[in-house]
């Protein structure tokens, strides 16, 4: 299991994370945290498997979905592959519970 943060904890510290919502795009219509990248969960494992996020090496990554578990493997394969990667306890839900 990857390391988690909560929703207001991530709000706290959101400039020192780069966010990925690894959500499908039919699921963004509920809408995103504000300057998250969109990036499907498939998406993220082969661009981390094939070098195509390299540039991300080195900074903090959270992954989010639309209830914790894909956003919890996208950080175990960024994990895996060398990033520095957690992700959103509860996923984009907890976000907007305030």
């Amino acid at each position: 299991m990857a390391e988690i943060i909560s929703a207001n904890d991530l709000r706290a510290r959101k400039d020192e994370f780069v966010i990925i919502d690894v959500r499908e795009p039919d699921e963004l219509a509920s809408g995103k945290i504000e300057g998250s990248t969109h990036m499907p969960l498939g998406l993220v494992i082969r661009k981390a498997k094939k070098g195509g996020i390299e540039d991300l090496k080195g900074k903090n990554i959270c992954t989010y979905c639309g209830s914790g578990y894909r956003g919890n493997i996208a950080a175990d394969e960024l994990k895996k592959a060398g990033f520095n990667a957690i992700t959103l306890d509860g996923g984009f839900p907890s976000w907007n519970q305030k």
